[in-house]
């Protein structure tokens, strides 16, 4: 496992492109871009709870996503972002963007389409 600092920065660069198609192809409403970012196998899901305080995980596929993105997705051209590439090994990394509405934890993995993402574990920002 190594922390950013320690990738070299061709792969360092490549992680922080699939994340950056991901968040700024969703508030674009670029298809193609997020496209690039989301393996076919995608999962992304959201801890939701009902009245009882039981938690549901609600899950979204690379297919709704495109959907969703295609309709106009977060409809913020200028929204600000970070990421935070957290830890890298081989061909797995685990990082983290922060956006005006979402707080995303990403897995990607190094596919021969490049880094792509490959789960996505997320909430709404209050």
């Amino acid at each position: 496992m190594q922390s950013a600092a320690d990738v070299a920065p061709a792969e360092l660069a490549g992680i922080e492109t699939a994340i950056r198609d991901y968040i700024v192809g969703w508030y674009t409403g670029n298809v193609e871009q997020i496209d690039r970012a989301l393996h076919d196998e995608l999962v992304k899901r959201i801890p939701v709870a009902d009245e009882s305080g039981a938690v549901d995980l609600r899950a979204v596929s690379k297919e709704r996503m495109l959907e969703m993105t295609s309709s106009g997705g977060g409809d913020d051209p200028a929204a600000a972002y970070e990421i935070h590439v957290d830890d890298v090994a081989d061909d797995i990394a685990t990082a983290r963007v922060l956006s005006p509405e979402y707080l995303d934890y990403l897995h990607l993995a190094r596919t021969p389409a490049g880094w792509q993402i490959v789960n996505v574990l997320f909430h709404m920002r209050a």
